[in-house]
């Protein structure tokens, strides 16, 4: 790809014109109905034009260099075979105010690139607060991913343990989670045990889902390769050789989340996940365990804590905003 700056015109405005050197991937560029060029000129304030493989650029001069940076980020995207929508367009923009953006991709000069490989799909950082955690998620035995929904923490988790268990790094894949309800009281709820805790648990399913074929999910979770329990069911056991992570750690009890960090053992690689302002447990956040294991344990050699915040949501953007809203209040 090539450059062609146009002189700026009066006061601080600017355009910019930018060439592609494979017209191909124009199409996957400009989105369908050229969408993701419409949310840039939404998001940036910049009017763009296009046609063929060139792409006109009229704004104030920063929203120009930043329109320009997205469009360049995206295309080197498609150009490695990934998949560009419009979260992918939201998280570049996002990213696209940082210093670091050049570097998001790459753990250092001439490393290869940050990313998790699964069966079904090729996982990217979206955030910087991304790349940091999958650095982690490589470089430490225990990881605590502290933050809002929405933010891929138990995504990535999930995608990182089945590409290690893909590759044989480890032998098991253990999700868990608390039997917790979201403020409301269910009842009795039918069926046999694993019928009355699949509700619960059913996130995992989605994450497994996205990052192999429904086929190889049951297969494994037949042969126990692959074991989805409430965190109740792992008591009195040592997890070796295995991929842990328990979701919405939230809602364990103190007593709750030193029975589970304790399940510890040799080979495994453990990540807790959760969100330190949702509890849903009865007395509220004091009885938290993740909050109690974050002042106990930050600092502790072999832990890591990663945070994330709004600007790291990376669902449907109003989701960031919501969170904006609710952040300093007691909800």
């Amino acid at each position: 790809m090539s450059r062609k700056p146009v002189p700026a015109q009066s006061g601080d405005r600017s355009r910019a014109e930018l060439v592609f050197d494979r017209p191909q991937l124009m199409s996957q560029l400009f989105g369908e109905f050229d969408q993701n060029l419409l949310q840039l000129e939404s998001r940036l304030g910049v009017y763009i034009t296009a046609r063929g493989n060139k792409v006109g650029l009229e704004g104030r001069a920063e929203a120009v260099a930043e329109a320009r940076d997205v469009l360049q980020g995206l295309y080197n995207r498609i150009s490695r075979g990934e998949r560009v929508d419009q979260g992918m367009v939201d998280a570049v923009i996002a990213m696209s105010a940082e210093p670091t953006l050049a570097g998001i991709l790459q753990a250092q000069p001439g490393a290869p690139p940050i990313m998790i490989r699964t069966r079904k799909k090729t996982i990217v950082p979206r955030t910087l607060a991304q790349a940091h955690y999958m650095r982690e998620l490589v470089n430490n035995d225990i990881i605590f991913a502290l933050g809002p929904a929405g933010t891929g923490k138990t995504y990535i988790a999930v995608a990182q343990a089945v590409s290690q268990l893909i590759t044989g790094s480890v032998q098991r894949l253990i999700l868990s989670r608390p039997a917790v309800e979201a403020g409301e009281k269910l009842g009795f709820l039918p069926g046999d045990m694993k019928e009355k805790v699949d509700p619960y648990l059913r996130p995992l399913y989605d994450a497994l889902n996205d990052c192999l074929p429904a086929e190889q999910v049951e297969r494994r979770i037949a042969s126990g390769e692959i074991e989805i329990a409430p965190i109740a069911f792992m008591r009195g056991r040592t997890l070796a050789d295995a991929f842990i992570i328990l979701d919405e750690a939230q809602n364990t009890t103190p007593a709750q989340m030193k029975m589970f960090l304790t399940r510890f053992g040799e080979n495994s690689r453990m990540v807790v996940c959760g969100d330190p302002k949702q509890t849903d447990l009865p007395g509220g956040m004091n009885a938290s365990g993740l909050n109690d294991a974050v002042v106990r344990l930050d600092g502790v050699e072999g832990m890591s804590m990663c945070r994330f915040g709004a600007g790291d949501v990376v669902r449907h953007p109003i989701v960031g905003r919501i969170v904006e809203a609710y952040e300093g209040t007691d909800a």
